[in-house]
């Protein structure tokens, strides 16, 4: 099949393609017969953004396909035998990555990008790039600080930490980058982020248990651009907080699928927003006042009563 000719290629609308990346390359031509075939061969040799971009095309190339009367049988067969292949792979990888991570106490911070979808609307295939320069903005904190990816999904990303300080040191840099990066773009994205210390189980494909479902949760109640953590990680950090990090109480909270209200502490810091409607959650609570104030004393907004850090 001879090369399509740049000229060609410039007048062909968008649809002839089977794959656009966010950067606007067109490729895999699908405009006639010979180029659909000449596709389907050369699909696996594509480097694809991500698995949502892959399934895109694809689609794109089978309707093709279909309309040129082809029937892709080797296609269809390889892409069974890569996506049996790809499962496998990430499996072993899983379980390796799992055996390296802390047990016992440590502590979990989850994010996820506030108004995703409103973003992806507006965006259209741009969202991935920023989705990409989020994500980097995550790991290249997250490495920094010491801990561990443990996934990223979507617009949600889950980091373990063996000391808790570490975790919040990461939320206020991802913070401060997240602020810079809203500067010199047009695109701004807020992020909001939970962390939660505690034991949770270790398997051989990532965390189970309470602890994990309590990190998703305060990450839940928290605004774009705020970072919420709960009482065990406040207590873990105790009277040595990363410089100039303060701990601000929000109350105690009733988060959907807990049994009991949650104790939870807006973490602030140099260059992160202070204000922010109160956490989102099915009933709130007021702070337990402190004995001083029973007493006559002088109330104290931060004052809750907080687990005992772990030995």
């Amino acid at each position: 099949m001879a090369r399509l000719k740049t000229k060609k290629r410039a007048g062909l609308p968008d649809r002839a393609f089977a794959y656009i990346d966010a950067r606007g390359r067109r490729r895999l031509p699908i405009h006639d017969k010979a180029h659909v075939r000449n596709a389907l061969a050369r699909f696996n040799q594509v480097r694809f953004e991500n698995d949502a971009a892959r399934e895109r095309a694809r689609k794109r190339l089978l309707n093709a396909a279909r309309k040129y009367r082809i029937v892709p049988v080797g296609f269809i067969t390889g892409q069974l035998e890569s996506e049996r292949k790809h499962a496998a792979a990430q499996i072993r990888a899983t379980a390796i990555d799992a055996a390296a991570l802390p047990t016992g106490f440590v502590t979990l911070l989850m994010s996820d990008i506030e108004g995703s979808t409103g973003l992806l609307r507006r965006l259209g295939d741009g969202y991935g790039a920023l989705l990409n320069d989020v994500r980097e903005i995550l790991r290249s904190a997250i490495r920094r600080a010491g801990g561990s990816e443990i996934d990223a999904r979507a617009d949600e990303f889950f980091a373990v930490f063996e000391r808790a300080p570490a975790a919040v040191e990461t939320a206020i840099a991802v913070q401060q980058h997240l602020d810079e990066r809203a500067r010199r773009s047009d695109a701004e994205v807020r992020v909001r982020i939970g962390i939660h210390s505690g034991r949770p189980t270790l398997t051989d494909v990532g965390y189970i248990g309470l602890a994990v479902h309590t990190t998703a949760r305060v990450c839940a109640a928290a605004h774009g651009g705020q970072i919420v953590a709960s009482a065990a990680t406040r207590a873990a950090i105790g009277t040595s907080p990363p410089a100039g990090t303060r701990f601000r109480s929000l109350g105690r909270h009733r988060l959907r699928g807990l049994a009991e209200p949650e104790a939870l502490f807006q973490v602030q810091g140099p260059g992160l927003r202070a204000s922010f409607p109160p956490p989102r959650s099915e009933r709130r609570r007021r702070p337990r006042r402190a004995s001083a104030q029973r007493a006559g004393g002088r109330p104290d907004a931060d004052q809750l009563e907080l687990p005992e850090p772990p030995a």
